[in-house]
């Protein structure tokens, strides 16, 4: 295991969360992406925060933890029954419940209601088919200076295989592409766990 996963140690909080996902066949962060979660929104002083995909909480606790004591944490999950989970984990977590905004639905229909330039951070954890229109999304709702980080860039290590023509792999590769290329975003590949795909919004 690379150092960087075991530097990250995680509490029995964060445990449980992980194996109440795996039990639910969930993929979530590992603890070293987790670590620059918490890192960048600390760095950030985030006050307002969007992740999509809440799972079992293990991402959200770990934003929650570098965030602003008195911000907020807004996410969103289609899977109702999963986000029940996530919010007896952020209650366990010592998390009042005035510090997250749980949002049942699929982003793509949450994320419209959202306010322009409202958010420090935006952290997608969703299916590779929603990467393109959250990365859009994320342009209108992050402040100047604010940061999108996109997790799973890795592709499953099939990244950088010319061979991999499969649509999860090209819809990264799209995705990591566009966001390069683009003059809006100033980017970086963190290689935590997945791959996490950064990028701060120009001012």
């Amino acid at each position: 295991m690379p150092f960087a996963e075991t530097y990250a140690a995680e509490d029995p909080i964060l445990q449980t969360a992980r194996s109440l996902a795996h039990e639910l066949g969930l993929p979530c962060v590992s603890p070293g992406a987790g670590s620059v979660l918490r890192l960048l929104a600390a760095a950030g002083n985030a006050k307002a925060v969007v992740e999509i995909g809440t799972g079992t909480g293990v991402s959200g606790v770990w934003l929650l933890r570098g965030m602003r004591a008195d911000g907020v944490l807004t996410t969103i999950d289609v899977e109702h029954e999963h986000q029940r989970i996530a919010r007896r984990v952020f209650a366990e977590a010592g998390f009042a419940p005035s510090r997250t905004r749980i949002i049942s639905g699929r982003s793509l229909d949450v994320l419209p209601r959202l306010a322009d330039g409202a958010y420090d951070l935006i952290f997608v954890d969703a299916d590779t088919t929603e990467f393109a229109a959250c990365t859009e999304a994320a342009l209108r709702l992050l402040r100047p200076g604010g940061v999108l980080i996109v997790n799973g860039v890795h592709a499953g290590g099939r990244i950088n295989d010319p061979a991999a023509r499969d649509v999860d792999t090209l819809t990264v590769r799209e995705t990591v592409k566009a966001i390069r290329e683009s003059e809006e975003w100033i980017p970086a590949v963190i290689s935590s766990g997945a791959g996490l795909l950064t990028a701060v919004k120009r001012s």
